[in-house]
Parts: C-alpha cells; sequence; structure tokens
C-alpha cells in the first residue's frame, strides 16, 4: 500500500483513493492488494523488464545517429528536414498522453505497450520503399505516433513491478533504467558499423528489427493479478485523468521541479560542443567529455542513485540534482578548462539520472494506480516541451550572452530546490 499525507485540513481527495482524516492529516491510499495478488517472483520480473530496456534503448541508439543521414540520402534538403522532425516532436506530444490514457482508461499498459512498439516497428519498414518529402514525413509521423509512448509505458509498467513488498524493494527500477542507457550507448556504437558494412539502409531495418525484439519481450512481461487491477469507474475524474493528476499538489510539483532541472540542459546540449570548440578543445576530447556524462548516467542508475534515493529520500535527491545542476552551468560559464570540465561532466548523473530515478519514486507513491501510464506521459510531455521551449530561447540567449548564457541554466536549477520542500512529506511504503 502507498500512502501521501497532506499536512493540510481538508486537503480534497481524488477519484479511486479514499482519504482518511486523522486529526489534521488527509491520508490517501493508493491501491490495496492481496497477499496472493503477485504470481511472480521478483528477479523473474526484473530479468523480463531489463530484457524489454535493452531491446528498446538499443533500438533508439541504432537509429538516432543516422537517421538524418538515411532522410538526406532520400533527397530532403535541410528545410524539410526541420519540418519533418519538428512535426515528429510536436505528433509524439499528443501521442504519447492520448496513448497513455488509453492505456489507464482499458488497464492494457502492456498490451498498448506491445502494440505501440510492434506497431512503430512495422511503420519504420515502410521508409526503406518510400520516396519524396511527403511521403516520407507521412510515414515518419506515424512512426513517432507510434513510438511516443513506449519507453511511459515500459516506466508505468516497471515501477509497478518494482513496488516494495514487505522490506525490500521486489528489484530497482534503476537496474533496468541503466540497462536502457548502456544499451542506448552500444546501439550508437554498433551503428556506425552497420552502416559501414551494409549501408544506410540497414539502419531502418536494425531499428525495426531491435523493435520487434522489444514487442515479443513485452509479451513476456509479468501482468498484474487480477486482484490488484483498478475498476476504472465512469466518474468524470476517470474520464478526465490529467484533470485529476493536475488536481494532485505533489504531482504538480514533481512536473515543475523536473521541468525545470531537465530543461536546463537545452543550452548544454546545443551549445556545450560550440563552445569547447570555439576555446580550442578538439573534437577527440570534446567526445571524451560527452561519454564522460553518458557513463555517470549508467553508473548512478545501476550503483550510485538506488542508496542515495534510501538515503536522502526523493525530495532530497531532486534538491541535490538541482543545486549540482547550478554548479554544472556555472563551471560551463566560467571555464573551458578541461581538467574541470572532465570534473564537472560526470555531474550529470545527479542532474539527470539521480533527478529521474527520484522522480520515479514519487510518481509512484503519489498517483493513483490507475493513472499511472497517463502520469509517465505528463512527465515526460512536461520536461520535453520545456527542454523544446528553452533550446529555442537558448539560440538567442547564447548569441547575446555567450558563455554567460549558462548562468541562465543555472538560475532555473536555482528555482526548483525551493519547489523540493514539500516533497519531502511524501512517503512511499512497503505493500504487506
Amino acid at each position: 500500500m502507498v500512502r501521501w499525507s497532506d499536512a493540510r485540513r481538508g486537503a480534497p481527495t481524488s477519484a479511486g483513493s479514499p482519504a482518511r482524516n486523522r486529526g489534521h492529516y488527509t491520508t490517501w491510499v493508493i491501491g490495496q492488494t492481496g497477499p496472493n495478488s503477485r504470481t511472480l517472483e521478483g528477479m523473474s520480473a526484473a530479468a523480463r523488464v531489463i530484457v524489454l530496456y535493452a531491446l528498446m534503448y538499443a533500438a533508439f541508439g541504432v537509429s538516432s545517429p543516422f537517421m538524418p543521414a538515411f532522410f538526406e540520402a532520400r533527397g530532403l534538403g535541410p528545410e524539410q528536414l526541420g519540418i519533418l522532425f519538428a512535426t515528429g516532436t510536436a505528433i509524439r506530444l499528443i501521442s504519447g498522453p492520448l496513448c497513455g490514457r488509453v492505456a489507464d482508461l482499458t488497464q492494457a499498459l502492456r498490451a498498448v505497450l506491445v502494440i505501440c512498439t510492434a506497431l512503430a516497428a512495422l511503420v519504420a519498414l515502410g521508409l526503406l520503399p518510400a520516396a519524396g518529402f511527403w511521403m516520407l514525413l507521412t510515414i515518419s509521423v506515424f512512426q513517432a505516433a507510434a513510438l511516443a509512448p513506449i519507453t511511459t509505458l515500459a516506466d508505468a509498467i516497471a515501477l509497478a513491478l518494482a513496488l516494495p513488498r514487505g522490506s525490500a524493494p521486489r528489484f530497482e527500477y534503476g537496474w533496468a533504467r541503466g540497462t536502457g542507457s548502456a544499451a542506448f550507448i552500444a546501439g550508437t556504437l554498433l551503428s556506425g558499423q552497420v552502416v559501414s558494412a551494409w549501408g544506410l539502409p540497414s539502419i531502418v531495418v536494425s531499428h525495426a528489427a531491435l523493435l520487434l525484439a522489444a514487442a515479443g519481450a513485452g509479451m513476456l512481461l509479468p501482468e498484474p493479478a487480477h486482484s490488484e487491477r483498478l475498476t476504472v469507474t465512469a466518474t468524470g475524474a476517470s474520464r478526465y485523468g490529467v484533470l485529476e493528476l493536475l488536481g494532485l499538489r505533489p504531482f504538480r510539483y514533481v512536473m515543475l521541479v523536473s521541468a525545470l532541472v531537465l530543461g536546463s540542459h537545452a543550452m548544454h546540449d546545443a551549445f556545450a560542443v560550440i563552445r569547447w570548440q570555439a576555446a580550442g578543445v578538439t573534437p577527440a576530447m570534446a567526445s571524451v567529455l560527452w561519454s564522460e556524462s553518458v557513463a555517470a548516467e549508467v553508473v548512478v542508475f545501476f550503483l550510485v542513485g538506488p542508496p542515495l534515493v534510501a538515503r536522502l529520500g526523493p525530495a532530497g535527491v531532486i534538491a541535490l540534482a538541482a543545486g549540482a545542476g547550478a554548479l554544472r552551468w556555472v563551471a560551463m560559464a566560467l571555464t573551458t578548462d578541461v581538467v574541470v570540465l572532465a570534473l564537472v561532466q560526470p555531474v550529470h548523473g545527479l542532474t539527470f539520472a539521480a533527478l529521474h530515478l527520484a522522480c520515479m519514486r514519487l510518481i509512484a507513491a503519489i498517483v493513483p494506480r490507475h493513472l499511472a501510464a497517463t502520469a509517465q506521459a505528463m512527465y515526460a510531455v512536461g520536461a520535453a516541451a520545456t527542454t523544446a521551449l528553452l533550446t529555442l530561447a537558448s539560440g538567442r540567449l547564447y548569441a547575446k550572452l555567450g558563455a554567460e548564457a549558462f548562468l541562465v541554466m543555472a538560475l532555473l536549477c536555482a528555482a526548483a530546490a525551493p519547489f523540493t520542500l514539500p516533497l519531502r512529506s511524501v512517503h512511499a511504503r512497503p505493500e504487506p
């Protein structure tokens, strides 16, 4: 059983989460399960989830570096590439929450995950015979729509399977997400070899094959027993899950702090290498610095993050991530000394991986089970939309301020820190 206690008298209750007044505290009870509701052992569930994440993120890693080159080889110019990728981003912001809501309303998260993953693979194969801008755009938009919800659905399922039982969690969500990051790196490295051997179309084939394998892995995921499932009533709150979620004050804080801290990476992603190269940092060294941040992400997901969250609590880790982000961006603004940069880049493990782990813990504790997929989609869309807006703003800021533009990102992280204080009242309790 997962509870959140709000120290306000008369706090409103959410649909499906009966409130029990005890003095001036309102306790929200989010789902209850019986002792015989689990059908698979933790490590078995963990192994299946880890396989899914490995295949899913390997598919992303294979396609990410070379898809622009694939479309360019099909005759698309720079402006057409911009339209194609911008349209795909826009459709993801719509498709992700929509599919998440469907999954919640039907309580069929695994089925929606498998269908979307398989559909994304099949649609991707349609790019191989396609020719012309409009045909390529249409197919890529459909593929983006199918691809958008699969990571958030996977997160919702993984968190449900990782819920504590007794005195210890069944498995750490960070194991799965860390595997995904490592698989993404492996896929990125593999993609260069694949293109060298078989050309750019082989990227589409590899991407589709890995997605189909991920769909197969999704079919093998444990599914909650019937007694675990919530009956979704036809109330207004159930129909309008987004409004219900936005009515949860702690969830709004999670969305806000994650959007600010994750969004602050926009300046780094767009202009870090440009700044380094302008200061004389070689491409080889820039590659090493960038790889440091990704390696730190994997280490935090696997090793550092889970005990850190256990020791400081999710809210404490988010505050730490916000503070680390502020220091990281100040350092980026003040120096391009390679030694300093080499020390600063691994802080990405805190500003992204540790933050993400803490947010996942909070979402699992705050959100009713029948809104799990919708909550994951909203969390992802909030961060993605903020990052997109800050990326647009970063160009103008960097043009006017140069390296000092990173100080604006530091201010965003500093602004996020106070909003972690109300989240300290959120507690996840193990299921009986």
